[in-house]
């Protein structure tokens, strides 16, 4: 009796653990309107916020969400005056605010990016240029996992977030970041929760080489390539992704090794012939070999698509073509010479046939040029003969 009742006690108690799971879609359902509101008041896209909220949260089920109302995984700052709670995460015992709703959670999170210094360029992104915050806010620092933008990106396409952004993007307010502060401590990396991973202290600028240099991936025109650092060492970039330094060179259109002259793409495999799109306007500064990194096409095909030398200089505003332009041949059609008209004078007993004959044309010619209704003719006459 006693295993039968501990079993049954197992039973409810897993059912209504279940019964208790949130699913992304019902966390969705449940905020999005919320998500929207606050893209209409502070302009952070719906979409960002949502996928936030599903990846901080655990889409609603995580400790910290339930105890705290905190969907966004904001810690307590020195200008945190509010309650706070307890939670383990990059160290024991942190603290993390609590808000009594989590209307209150999403206000904050809307408060806390449009207020951050570090995160003032990300308004000037479109606010359906979902990618690009999501990239702005790892690089801003939000989250230390390298897989941050991915993970949002992912949950934003699976979940289609974007409908919500587009939904209030209309609607989005205009004003200048700096009327918002929040507070103005040194922002550090690990300032926000991050996903799984550990927290990243910053070396002093000087200890920094560039064998220790990390670089995130990246892809243009479909080939991977990373931002380098003047100063780096092609063959350290070569080593460090394991490849052969001959091919680094040659994917990059270099002739030689040695340090990188100024801050530039590397490209980590071949570039292609061919640009993602057809020509490209140059930019103040920029020279034909910054144009085809920028671009990830081939240094030569650059050249060959806009019939120049390499090293021949370009200025800003040119039009170089990133494709070869197919010239449509359009021939030029052949004057026409003009071909006096010839009359014939109509003598006596001359009829329609007769004229006709002499001349190489039909009777319905003779009719139709001279708008004749009949073939009766009178001598002296004038007929037009020709076309």
């Amino acid at each position: 009796m006693k295993r039968v009742l501990i079993s049954a006690f197992a039973i409810v108690t897993t059912v209504a653990s279940i019964a208790q799971t949130i699913t992304p879609e019902e966390y969705i359902a449940k905020y999005k309107d919320i998500a929207i509101r606050e893209m209409k008041r502070m302009g952070v896209p719906a979409a960002i916020t949502l996928a936030q909220g599903i990846l901080e949260t655990e889409s609603g089920n995580s400790v910290l969400v339930k105890k705290s109302n905190n969907h966004f995984g904001i810690k307590c700052k020195s200008t945190w005056t509010a309650g706070g709670v307890s939670h383990d995460d990059d160290a024991p015992g942190e603290c993390f605010r609590v808000y009594k709703t989590a209307d209150d959670s999403y206000r904050d999170h809307s408060n806390f990016l449009r207020g951050g210094e570090r995160y003032a360029f990300l308004f000037k992104l479109s606010p359906t240029d979902y990618k690009g915050w999501a990239n702005g806010l790892k690089q801003a620092g939000y989250a230390t996992n390298p897989k941050y933008p991915l993970i949002l990106i992912k949950h934003i396409e699976q979940y289609n977030l974007q409908q919500y952004s587009l939904a209030a993007a209309d609607e989005v307010p205009k004003f200048d970041t700096e009327g918002f502060t929040d507070d103005k401590e040194k922002p550090v990396v690990d300032e926000e929760r991050p996903v799984n991973t550990v927290p990243v202290v910053e070396e002093p600028e000087a200890s920094k080489t560039t064998l220790d240099s990390k670089h995130d991936i990246m892809y243009i025109n479909g080939a991977k390539c990373i931002q380098a650092a003047k100063g780096t060492s092609l063959l350290v970039i070569a080593t460090k992704n394991n490849i052969n330094l001959d091919k680094l060179l040659e994917y990059n259109d270099l002739g030689e090794d040695g340090l990188l002259q100024k801050d530039q793409i590397i490209f980590l495999q071949n570039k292609r012939s061919v640009g993602a799109k057809e020509y490209y306007i140059s930019k103040e500064g920029e020279t034909l070999y910054d144009v085809a990194q920028k671009n990830g096409i081939k240094y030569q095909s650059l050249l060959t698509y806009n019939n120049l030398q390499a090293g021949a200089k370009i200025y800003h505003d040119t039009k170089l073509f990133l494709k070869k332009v197919e010239y449509a041949t359009v021939e030029t059609p052949v004057p026409e010479v003009p071909v006096k008209t010839k009359y014939y004078t109509v003598q006596q007993s001359e009829g329609l046939y007769a004229i006709a004959k002499k001349y190489g044309v039909k009777v319905d010619q003779l009719k139709q040029w001279n708008n004749l209704q009949t073939d009766a003719l009178q001598v002296g006459q004038q007929l037009i003969v020709s076309p």
